[in-house]
């Protein structure tokens, strides 16, 4: 479990956030989600400790993160997966070599063993005999895949999420939506994803963080986020519908 304790982060006099708290559960898909400036992302590089909260506490299965050292850190942070934004693969690395980065980093195993490992994980996001492709000749749902892929490398406790569908067809995004959901309850990984998608919300939001102007501003699960009387939260559901349905017209 991940548990973050009345969370500020200021840059400058510009205070990003105010005072967040919440849980995050293993097995489950925990969900941030909020309008551009809300703090989600910011949020998330605080957890993972990109940023250094310039108030409160983040704890990992009650080893309280934020009071570590680098050191310190980092037997926890070799049992954290990341998926970026844009996938963040090495152009001039194979499929293959880009799962095995994290392996070569962190581990003392065989080749053969991580070799083993790269083509688990790819025959567990369905693409398997893919080892020897360049980033360059993926579709953007297989790099996500990909990314996937080399974040379950090192067998996470906990995955984090920035934007999976971001640039994906509805299509692609509900495959990549299943796909992490699977993984999440399958490996009982803590999985916090930050998106804007409603799709995604609506689909695995097992636990939604709402942020808004930097304080959270609703909690809940997918099924109570149809019943809320929260105008914001409404606004936001609203809107994201709307935007998305346009799209899909187009």
């Amino acid at each position: 479990m991940i548990e973050i304790k009345d969370i500020f982060k200021t840059f400058g006099e510009n205070e990003v956030l105010k005072g967040i708290s919440a849980q995050f559960k293993p097995g489950k898909n925990n969900l941030i989600i909020g309008g551009s400036g809300s703090g989600k992302t910011t949020l998330l590089k605080c957890i993972v400790g990109l940023h250094e909260p310039t108030k409160g506490t983040v704890s990992f299965d009650g080893q309280e993160f934020t009071s570590m050292n680098f050191t310190e850190r980092v037997p926890i942070r070799k049992e954290i997966g990341m998926l970026f934004q844009n996938s963040a693969l090495f152009d001039s690395m194979t499929v293959e070599e880009n799962i095995m980065f994290g392996l070569n980093l962190f581990t003392d195993q065989s080749r053969s063993e991580k070799l083993d490992r790269a083509n688990f994980c790819l025959d567990r996001v369905n693409l398997k005999d893919r080892n020897k492709l360049y980033p360059s000749e993926l579709s953007g749902g297989m790099k996500k895949r990909v990314g996937i892929a080399r974040a379950i490398a090192m067998q996470p406790k906990y995955l984090f999420v920035d934007e999976p569908n971001s640039g994906l067809d509805p299509k692609t995004s509900i495959l990549i939506d299943e796909l992490i959901k699977e993984l999440t309850e399958e490996y009982n990984i803590t999985t916090v994803v930050v998106t804007h998608d409603m799709n995604s919300v609506m689909g695995i939001g097992d636990h939604i963080l709402f942020l808004h102007q930097g304080q959270k501003w609703w909690e809940g699960t997918n099924k109570e986020i149809a019943h809320t009387d929260n105008k914001e939260l409404n606004d936001f559901v609203f809107a994201s519908k709307f935007m998305q349905a346009a799209k899909e017209k187009l």
